[in-house]
């Protein structure tokens, strides 16, 4: 057998997590949420063992997500200087730790925590941990994120995670969703984000259930109402009756919806939804928005998950 014969796969050790039909594979690279199913059919928009992730499919994005101008900040006397991943609009995109290996602190049937060390560097002069725990319930997935500052001074910190979920048809046009949020960021055409709007009588109102058809969203919405249980939940359902719920926790404040349109090649476009939980706005680390401040040896954690259902 040559060397290359059976060659790893591109996003390295796959870690699947079994529960009852419920099926999820989570990849060392970026502790990616690669896919998960239930009954056999997909709940992710995800992507095969022989690829890497694209369009930050299944990705963990931090210590900051969405985009940073310039990928310059400063923070209490210190300045990060992050490569522009973004370089056609100038912006450094999704943090640090997407394409980083991270290993698996602990597994069983039903989950798997992985943990990962951001090490000081130009982009982020702190030493962070962090530890992403995937876990299946009976009720669907549950994702669990902590983060510790193990640096001698405070740090800045966000984290996102950029899901893309799907109701088994062929383009999301014909499903319907619910956001709960009373707001938007009004964007530039980088992304960056210049104010806030009301999304009441706009075409980015979904407080209301209704059919997505040609509506184009790359946007990140606030404002969010939450459950009883402090979460705010995203729920996109198929006329046959499936449906997927995303809820974030009260840590995760913002909530990025993109119907996938500028995605390559053209036949993944509009196939999922990526519903993006974010602790912080597009651009917090330069802006200082909702950016979390970490006092050396202190920890912060949040929750996210997806439930899956289906009507018979």
């Amino acid at each position: 057998m040559t060397r290359n014969e059976h060659p790893a796969p591109p996003t390295g050790r796959q870690h699947e997590i079994r529960r009852g039909e419920q099926v999820a594979v989570i990849a060392e690279v970026g502790a990616t949420l690669r896919s998960y199913s239930t009954e056999g059919v997909d709940v992710l928009d995800g992507f095969p063992a022989d690829e890497r992730s694209s369009a930050g499919r299944g990705q963990v994005l931090a210590p900051w997500p969405n985009r940073l101008d310039g990928g310059r900040y400063g923070f209490e006397g210190q300045e990060g200087r992050a490569a522009l991943d973004e370089p056609e609009l100038g912006n450094a995109i999704h943090g640090l730790v997407r394409w980083l290996p991270w290993r698996a602190v602990s597994e069983g049937e039903e989950y798997v925590r992985m943990g990962c060390v951001v090490h000081p560097q130009p982009a982020y002069p702190w030493r962070l941990e962090l530890e992403v725990e995937y876990r299946l319930e009976e009720e669907g997935l549950l994702v669990t994120a902590t983060a510790s500052n193990e640096s001698a001074t405070a740090c800045p910190f966000g984290i996102g995670f950029h899901p893309y979920l799907t109701v088994a048809e062929p383009l999301v046009d014909t499903a319907t969703m619910t956001v709960p949020a009373k707001a938007r960021l009004v964007c530039d055409e980088r992304g960056l984000p210049q104010g806030h709007e009301a999304v009441h009588g706009t075409p980015f109102d979904f407080l209301e259930a209704r059919r997505i058809g040609t509506t184009r969203l790359d946007t990140a919405f606030t404002d969010l109402a939450a459950d009883t249980d402090g979460r705010a939940m995203v729920e996109i359902r198929a006329d046959s009756g499936r449906g997927v719920g995303l809820w974030a926790g009260p840590e995760f404040p913002y909530l990025m919806v993109y119907t996938g349109d500028a995605l390559q090649p053209e036949s993944r476009r509009r196939r999922g939804i990526a519903v993006e939980p974010m602790t912080c706005p597009p651009n917090a680390l330069a802006t200082g928005t909702d950016v979390i401040r970490l006092e050396p040896g202190a920890s912060w954690r949040g929750s996210w998950g997806i439930s899956p259902w289906s009507r018979s």
